[in-house]
């Protein structure tokens, strides 16, 4: 019953998402479009050569376009919760026989099927940046971005819990988690991070994913980055375990 009553709503929802194009192209359509973009500005400045052939790490644009499908991710679910909330719809949702934790699963499913959607477009779209033969792991870095953007949604639920009304819930969301990539170690390692910025680096969870994404991408096995599931995972049960307690339904 609960399973059946999960999937209805996940389904429910990906329809309602579907019908609002702006938001829809926001969260699939932005990332792909980045990612084009960065790839074609990469060919026209490395003459159609590999990045990676000229001393560049190779994944910087992909796991930078992933770190922006998670944050599209977050932002959109934000938004959503917030409007519920403002609308009454949360509350009414309470009032079924849906437990809360199946209403809020609902919206984590559907945000990580869209991750799955929007990573598999950008694959679709950028398969001539990467040269005849190039063995990119797109199943492991896939599974990472999943495992990275459910650990980072967990921050999203804690926006939503005490943003105040809908108009103010992506500028909020977006003020808190674009400047996350700044202290990331996408742009700047964390060591050369001034020692207060490398404290909240680490208990960033964009941080681990970061290195977990950029670690995968490159070829690495995932026993080298145990550490970073592990991380992301703890942080998602401390942040999670926070927005439960501090969760408004209206």
């Amino acid at each position: 019953m609960m399973l059946r009553g999960l999937w209805k709503l996940t389904w429910i929802e990906i329809k309602v998402f579907m019908r609002e194009p702006l938001g829809a192209f926001g969260t699939i359509g932005f990332p792909v479009l980045i990612f084009i973009v960065l790839g074609r500005v990469a060919n026209l400045r490395f003459g159609g050569i590999s990045p990676a052939a000229n001393g560049l790490p190779r994944g910087d644009i992909p796991v930078l376009v992933a770190i922006l499908i998670a944050i599209s991710a977050v932002l959109s679910l934000v938004t959503i919760i917030s409007i519920y909330r403002e609308g009454g719809i949360l509350k009414r949702l309470r009032a079924t026989p849906l437990r809360p934790q199946t209403i809020l699963s609902a919206h984590v499913i559907v945000k990580l099927l869209l991750t799955a959607a929007t990573l598999a477009l950008m694959f679709l779209a950028g398969k001539r940046y990467f040269p005849p033969g190039a063995n990119v792991p797109w199943f492991s870095f896939t599974v990472a971005l999943l495992i990275s953007t459910w650990s980072i949604l967990s921050i999203g639920f804690l926006i939503a819990s005490i943003v105040p009304t809908a108009r103010f819930a992506q500028p909020i969301g977006a003020i808190v988690m674009y400047p996350m990539i700044a202290l990331s170690g996408l742009f700047v390692r964390i060591e050369y991070l001034p020692p207060v910025l490398r404290g909240v680096a680490h208990v960033l969870p964009l941080t681990y994913a970061v290195s977990l994404l950029e670690g995968i991408w490159n070829g690495d096995g995932w026993l080298a980055h145990m550490g970073d599931v592990a991380a992301l995972t703890a942080l998602f049960l401390i942040f999670t375990a926070i927005s439960a307690k501090v969760f408004r339904w209206e």
